[in-house]
């Protein structure tokens, strides 16, 4: 087991635990007062992306080499010729400041987005819940899809049902609503569908309520599990209204023991769990039937922008999802490899189910490939899966051009969203609890970078020359710690496109990619570093 390590010197970075690889810690907690890099890259914004102490230090890299195969095992090409997706290749402009890296997906709408990022499906959970606020005004701010996770309509106590129907969903309203107020034309809002939501009349609500506004998406599966979602719940008579609202709760709060052993605390908590899709299904063909039956009712609703997501299952299921995505032309395909995050998951199920991100990309490469070269329509893909900086992205997109056009971030983008509430919590005791935020002071993490909100965050000022200044007051601090930590990514995954030579994301390829061992070159079909190019190499040396 590869372990990775706790703290980066050059930058000032530190995590709770052994992280994973995608830099965040094993246990993120909304609590936390610091240090990992995408806590701080909240704060600092694109200031991060170099060593600290400039003037007085000089920095070594430390991860060289790699040991077996992972996304940490790829490395990223550069080129000391050329350019890519520019009209003027002047040095004068070839800045990595003017890297484009706007993207669009969708088949017959395009949906533009300032950054190829989108956010993983924040659904039932209740931190999702308690911090929206900051993640879709962030996610509209800095123009990037954000998802509404399942299962928001059936835990809603104040939801209304009629005939197993739903009437009024003051929580997913909220959801929505929040995201469409900023929205300037950039990101889109997508909510997801599971079993009990298709049966609550999930699509039917939104789109009589809000039309083409928002993007439907169907789940078969996520990276961190391969059953149902889950939440869990203290209360025994939430625990029965859950039960009552068609979920299967475990342990079952009607059961005359249960009841008992919940009255001595012997019990103090209840599991909602979500049901199996497909299960009725016994072969391919009646997927693919059932799949095309679903689309085409959505579609006769009036959907005009449909997506799927999927987890990290094996090979059949993924060539499922891309072939029966390709049939029905769908707008977007989320792949989600194991190593992905959760609000809940059983934890070694985590562990040890699936198929890790990187080997479950590459076989999408593979797959998206052979469609094309049958000169099939190949849906556009987000790729998820433990991801969390700008090498990330790149490394994501690249290896799978150039059918990625996204790359789906579940956890790192909460952390600003926590990180904002709890300093907002300092600054506006009043609000504290219905923000959620846990400080009472700052911590002396936070006030090495600052003492006011202007100076603490980095994004301040362009948060407010976006809003205006009156508006500002109503934009919640993590919704700003967003836009700083977007903004690093933005930074830092221009500067990587600017090495390679890639002036815009369409240009990306394979090719800006390389491996660090064999075992990695074998798994992912991109060559070992000293191989690739060598063909090249050769001939200049034989000329």
């Amino acid at each position: 087991m590869i372990s990775w390590l706790k703290n980066n010197d050059a930058l000032g970075t530190v995590n709770r635990g052994v992280p994973c690889e995608s830099g965040l810690c094993t246990l993120c907690l909304s609590s936390c007062k610091g240090t990992c890099e995408t806590w701080l890259s909240s704060l600092v914004g694109r200031k991060i992306l170099y060593p600290r102490n400039f003037g007085d230090i000089t920095a070594g890299a430390n991860n060289i080499t790699a040991v077996g195969a992972g996304y940490h095992a790829l490395r990223i090409q550069g080129y000391a010729y050329g350019s890519h997706g520019v009209t003027n290749n002047s040095p004068d402009h070839c800045l990595f400041t003017n890297v484009n890296v706007e993207t669009e997906f969708g088949t017959n709408v395009k949906t533009k987005c300032r950054l190829p990022i989108m956010t993983g499906a924040l659904g039932s959970t209740f931190i999702a819940a308690k911090y929206w606020n900051s993640f879709a005004v962030g996610a509209a701010l800095c123009g990037i899809p954000i998802v509404v996770g399942e299962n928001v309509v059936g835990v809603d106590k104040l939801s209304e049902l009629s005939g197993g129907k739903i009437k009024n969903s003051p929580e997913l309203n909220r959801r929505v609503d929040t995201f469409l107020k900023y929205y300037d034309g950039y990101g889109a809002i997508i909510v997801q569908m599971n079993v009990e939501d298709t049966r609550n009349g999930v699509a039917e609500y939104i789109i009589d309520k809000y039309g083409d506004k928002v993007i439907i998406e169907l789940k078969w599966g996520q990276g961190a599990k391969d059953i149902g979602g889950e939440i869990q719940v203290e209360s025994i008579e939430y625990a029965k209204f859950l039960k009552d609202r068609g979920y299967l709760v475990d342990p079952d709060p009607y059961n005359a023991s249960v009841q008992a052993a919940y009255e001595s605390r012997a019990i103090t908590s209840f599991a909602r769990h979500s049901r199996l899709g497909g299960t009725d299904l016994a072969s391919p063909d009646e997927v693919q039937k059932s799949f095309m039956e679903s689309i085409g009712y959505l579609r006769k609703l009036g959907y005009k922008r449909i997506t799927l997501k999927t987890g990290a299952y094996g090979m059949e299921a993924l060539a499922m999802a891309i072939k029966y995505c390709s049939d029905a032309k769908l707008d977007l395909l989320t792949i989600d490899g194991a190593g992905g995050g959760t609000g809940m998951s059983p934890w070694n199920m985590m562990q040890h189910w699936g198929v890790p991100s990187l080997a479950l990309h590459a076989k999408t490469y593979e797959y998206c490939k052979v469609l094309k070269d049958k000169g099939k329509f190949v849906p556009d893909i987000s790729l998820a899966g433990g991801f969390a900086r700008e090498d990330h992205i790149f490394k994501a997109m690249a290896l799978s051009a150039p059918f990625t056009k996204l790359v789906c971030m579940g956890r790192a983008p909460m952390i600003p969203g926590y990180l904002g509430s709890n300093i907002e919590g300092v600054f506006k005791p009043e609000k504290r609890a219905s923000i959620h935020g846990h400080w009472e002071e700052l911590p002396a993490s936070v006030t090495s970078v600052g003492k006011y909100p202007e100076e603490i965050f980095a994004g301040w000022e362009e948060v407010k020359n976006k809003v205006g200044k009156d508006e500002m007051k109503n934009i919640p601090f993590g919704a700003i710690a967003m836009y700083t930590y977007t903004d690093k990514l933005k930074c830092g995954f221009q500067q990587f496109m600017a090495g390679a030579r890639r002036f815009n994301v369409s240009e990306m390829t394979r090719e800006d990619l390389i491996s660090s061992n064999r075992e990695t070159q074998e798994l992912t079909g991109i060559p070992f570093m000293t191989e690739a190019l060598n063909d090249q190499a050769l001939k200049i040396l034989n000329s």
